[in-house]
């Protein structure tokens, strides 16, 4: 595996815990805000405009076919403001928030920021803390649903499949621990989904409308691991490259770890500090990479190696 140190720099700072970036046609950047609560759209020369107030934990996003905004809505978290690695009141998620009352999948409409709960459970199962969110050609939605820790406590997460339209949801994966970042393979045919406590990145064989190939016990949760974390550090959110290389924030270390979909360890980028949390794509060639560096509040861009993938309906 090939080290490397993120050559970047910042579009924006002032961010309060930015996740889910979103690289827009017009050259923007969408990000929610988990501890702001709000989805923000950072322009190029780094201004930024609120689009909508969220509430709770926004912690992914996604552009859906009807050109809204999807989020990932945790709830909420409970959080640390620490003076440490150079940043007075340093953000950290730490546990369920006091005021938490459960997680839900929202709709933002982009030309007025109006905001609609779409899900807020499956079949009488409260979604508890969903996380990240992805679209496939056919217009639906996958999402992971991290849970929450909370006490001694700990959710069994799961990961759902849904329509953009409010009609249908199905538990398709369970049970996981902690399932962060979720992402498609570019012919459609694979889900890749992260773990963050175990630093695992698990796939499945896409089979059907929300249905995966599950392989039998020991897999703890029907999926294949495709690869896991060096020593201690733990998995966030994804994106993928062009060929097809998958993207994963990594925790703890700080900076995004490269894997070739069979599964090869290709290169670690270190970033600027432990919570680099997410990443997207975007630029005219598609070789400019986006991070959110979470707890100094920064959306960064690196001119990355290779390009990305474009996702179906921000293009």
């Amino acid at each position: 595996m090939e080290l490397r140190k993120l050559d970047y720099r910042v579009v924006t700072d002032g961010l309060i815990f930015p996740e889910g970036p979103i690289a827009m046609p017009d050259g923007s950047v969408l990000v929610v805000e988990i501890k702001g609560g709000r989805l923000i759209r950072v322009q190029p020369d780094g201004t930024k405009e609120v689009v909508a107030d969220l509430g709770g934990g926004p912690n992914g996003a996604a552009i859906g076919p009807d050109g809204a905004c999807y989020v990932a809505q945790n709830g909420g978290f409970h959080w640390l403001q620490e003076d440490i690695f150079g940043v007075n009141g340093y953000n950290r998620p730490h546990g369920r928030a006091h005021d938490y009352e459960g997680g839900s999948i929202q709709r933002v409409d982009l030309s007025n920021g109006e905001v609609t709960t779409l899900y807020s459970e499956c079949e009488g199962v409260p979604i508890n803390g969903p996380n990240d969110i992805t679209f496939d050609a056919n217009g639906d939605m996958w999402f992971t649903d991290h849970g929450k820790t909370y006490d001694r406590k700990m959710d069994s997460g799961a990961v759902y499949h849904a329509s953009a339209d409010g009609a249908y949801i199905r538990e398709a994966i369970s049970p996981m621990v902690t399932p962060n970042g979720c992402a498609l393979s570019p012919d459609e045919k694979t889900l890749y989904v992260s773990e963050t406590e175990t630093g695992r990145l698990w796939h499945w064989p896409i089979s059907g409308r929300g249905e995966v190939g599950k392989k039998a016990w020991p897999s703890p949760n029907g999926g294949e691991l495709l690869g896991q974390a060096t020593g201690y550090q733990r998995f966030d959110s994804m994106a993928l490259e062009a060929n097809g290389n998958v993207c994963v924030g990594t925790l703890v270390t700080g900076g995004i770890t490269v894997f070739s979909p069979e599964g090869e360890k290709l290169e670690y980028w270190e970033g600027p500090e432990p919570y680099c949390t997410n990443i997207c794509f975007g630029g005219p060639d598609m070789r400019t990479a986006y991070i959110t560096v979470s707890g100094h509040g920064l959306l960064i861009a690196v001119d990355w190696p290779r390009p990305g993938l474009p996702l179906l309906h921000q293009r």
